[in-house]
């Protein structure tokens, strides 16, 4: 699911009308009825020869709807192709999330993210190819050590709990990511939050209490490491970010690799248990999906803004009540139903805010 290496480097997203990596050319501007035409121009029977132009309509319904696809994709908000990259790294790690909770509890989570973290880099580098070289390439290798270093910290904390307590539970803690995501947006990344983005920012949090119940039960220290999971999970996605003006997503993962199992080798090995042949599949899988769900995240907040994408991240509300239900026997409580409501609202609009389309400034005279 991890698509091939392009040649060509990534650039920043933020403050483009246009698009991004998926360019088309816009320069061309037809005449006005009362404008002559440039003496250059040519007689209308040799345009039409120009095959880009005369290229006759895709044939058969499977051709169509690729071309209809690929045409709305083109002409698509960087927003909403965020968007789309977002929810569907979500539903990818709805799949490891219950692997991991399923294996979570017999082996150790450090020899559970070093394996992870070995497959994700084979995938990436059987792919690259030739190109690893050139993927390893970064100009900010500082930043990239520090981003290893936070995700590293977010994914002990943030999967602690989704192992150790109902899913939902962990989820919806894990949700205050969004606060933080948002503030970051503003203070570290200069991103321009309207008074709607920071509504439904706030109401989607206020779900998230309310799902929480604090005062019914206490929180115990699982509940404690999710929130922290949340707030290094921010840092997760504002380090990205940054990142995304000058360094590929293949490159952002592939440091993330190093890092990852540089510090996890000696404990990895201290506390290694030897998996059995179920645990291993089930360990496969979780790596192989878990892949593919941080490449499309990561891609998603390259291409659109982390305030705009961050309330999406409550659809995971859904799909870890689903997961808890079917597989661990887990009845959300009443107060989970309640939040989840005034979540999806939240999350409805602001997919249907990302969709309008960005208006380029018109030019000047």
């Amino acid at each position: 699911m991890v698509r091939a290496m392009s040649e060509e480097r990534l650039t920043g997203r933020q403050g483009r009308s246009g698009f991004d990596d998926d360019a088309v050319d816009a320069s061309f501007r037809p005449l006005h009825a009362d404008e002559p035409p440039p003496p250059e121009a040519v007689p209308p029977i040799v345009l039409s020869s120009i095959s880009e132009i005369a290229a006759p309509a895709p044939r058969g319904w499977i051709a169509r709807l690729r071309y209809d696809v690929a045409s709305r994709w083109l002409t698509a908000s960087p927003n909403l192709r965020g968007s789309v990259y977002m929810l569907s790294s979500l539903l990818v790690y709805a799949v490891m999330v219950g692997a991991m909770k399923h294996v979570g509890t017999a082996i150790p989570l450090i020899e559970i993210l070093m394996i992870r973290q070995i497959i994700m880099s084979l995938v990436i580098v059987a792919i690259a190819g030739s190109a690893l070289p050139l993927l390893m390439r970064t100009t900010r290798p500082g930043l990239q050590v520090t981003r290893g270093l936070i995700t590293l910290v977010s994914m002990l904390c943030g999967f602690s709990a989704v192992i150790h307590i109902p899913l939902a539970q962990a989820t919806a803690i894990g949700f205050s990511q969004v606060f933080f995501v948002t503030i970051a947006a503003v203070l570290v990344l200069k991103e321009k939050v309207d008074s709607r983005r920071w509504t439904a920012t706030i109401i989607g949090f206020a779900g998230v209490m309310i799902m929480l119940d604090p005062s019914a039960n206490g929180l115990n220290i699982y509940a404690l490491a999710s929130v922290a999971g949340a707030l290094f999970g921010a840092g997760v996605t504002v380090s990205v970010r940054m990142l995304a003006a000058t360094e590929r997503t293949e490159t952002i993962l592939l440091y993330q690799g190093v890092v990852l199992m540089a510090v996890l080798a000696v404990p990895c090995w201290w506390f290694w248990i030897q998996p059995s042949p179920e645990q291993w599949f089930w360990l496969v899988v979780l790596s192989l999906f878990g892949t593919a769900g941080q490449w499309l995240l990561t891609r998603a907040y390259q291409v659109g803004e982390a305030a705009a994408l961050a309330p999406l991240d409550f659809t995971r509300l859904i799909l870890s009540c689903f997961t808890g239900f079917v597989f661990f026997a887990e009845i959300p409580a009443l107060t989970t139903g309640i939040g989840a409501a005034i979540v999806i609202g939240a999350t409805l609009y602001t997919i249907r805010k990302n969709a309008r389309p960005v208006i380029a400034p018109s030019p000047g005279p």
